[in-house]
């Protein structure tokens, strides 16, 4: 099995080149605030009705919808935890979250996939060691995914992810 390439961007990933976009989502994949808002926002209408036929998922799980406006032609709707302290199994589900878009990913044949910080916004998941599940999750990626893709909304959270990456060797 081959690696994919592990690529740390700043950006907004509404915006991203790639196959597949992950969307930091909740658990009746309804539009939500932040990257979940973006989403749905640059997606267009049609994506409320995809994900209400696909829906609802269950923490640790994701499901795929097809990409609308954005310029993914696939969506990859990963519900992560919320933070809880750590001791209600949240590291075991937001490493589910991240395999599972990542087989949804692979199922579908795209190539490239850009991951959100998933649970680390309002979910409230430390970004430290959510990162390094990301990263974990991503260097073990299932064949035909070439690159996975970190989109970081600004420079600290970035270095966060490309110090991961590195401790991967990726």
């Amino acid at each position: 099995m081959a690696r994919p390439n592990l690529v740390v961007v700043e950006g907004d990933i509404t915006r991203q080149p790639v196959d597949a976009v992950v969307n930091a989502a909740n658990e009746g994949l309804r539009a939500g605030g932040g990257v979940c808002g973006a989403i749905f926002g640059a997606a267009g209408p049609g994506l409320a009705e995809a994900c209400a036929a696909v829906g609802p998922c269950p923490t640790g799980e994701a499901r795929t919808t097809p990409g609308f406006a954005l310029p993914a032609r696939w969506i990859v709707h990963a519900v992560g935890p919320i933070w809880q302290g750590g001791t209600a199994g949240e590291p075991a589900l937001l490493a589910a979250a991240y395999r599972s878009a990542l087989e949804e990913a692979a199922a579908v044949g795209a190539r490239s996939i850009a991951f959100p910080a998933i649970s680390t916004g309002i979910y409230g998941y430390p970004l430290a060691p959510a990162t390094e599940i990301a990263v974990a999750a991503a260097a073990d990626a299932p064949d035909g995914l070439d690159e996975v893709r970190f989109v970081c909304f600004d420079a600290a959270v970035a270095a966060v992810y490309r110090e991961a990456v590195a401790a991967v060797g990726a």
